[in-house]
């Protein structure tokens, strides 16, 4: 009967060894488990907080993207006044009763300087082809003028002064040209 005790007691060992086992690997299950749930509840935060911090970054955009239309002007606006400025001391200068029209004029052609160097300081160029070849891209021919001593195609004379705006035309050039 030993050998039967021993079997039995070498059964009792090890199913207590397979039960403790069987509790060690439930206890690691369950370990795991927590762990897998604590991970997610945190990647679960991490997303709130990411589509929070998008939502707040798409207004803030959203609102300096319309504060940028809204004044986009404003250097442009600033630099203007200093033009308007300068034509409202000629006024009040032409209006003196000691203004000269040497004055006057020369007022007013430095208050073109002032304007014509804004234009520029802001990309806006003049085009004033006199004696340039005509392009229809620049340039709108009023009317052609045969001139036997002048090239053909060329532009006589500059009735209105175009424009481009950083390379882009905002207005042509209204011109004569020799036919």
């Amino acid at each position: 009967m030993t050998k039967k005790k021993e079997q039995k007691a070498q059964k009792d060992t090890s199913n207590k060894a397979k039960e403790e086992q069987e509790d060690n690997s439930i206890e690691d299950l369950e370990s795991q488990l927590e762990e897998a749930q604590q991970s997610a509840k945190d990647n679960w935060d991490k997303l709130l907080r990411s589509q929070a911090e998008m939502e707040n970054l798409k207004r803030r955009t959203s609102k300096d993207l319309e504060n940028a239309h809204k004044f986009a002007l404003d250097g442009f606006v600033k630099a203007l006044l200093e033009v308007s400025d300068s034509l409202a001391m000629g006024i009040k200068s032409a209006k003196d009763e000691k203004a000269t029209l040497e004055n006057t004029a020369e007022g007013l052609e430095l208050t073109n300087k002032v304007f014509n160097s804004t234009l520029e300081k802001f990309g806006v160029e003049a085009i004033n082809p006199i004696e340039e070849k005509f392009n229809p891209d620049l340039h709108e021919a009023v009317t052609m003028v045969p001139m036997p001593d002048k090239e053909s195609n060329t532009v006589l004379e500059v009735i209105q002064i175009g424009f481009s705006l950083n390379g882009r035309l905002v207005r042509p050039a209204l011109v004569v040209v020799v036919q």
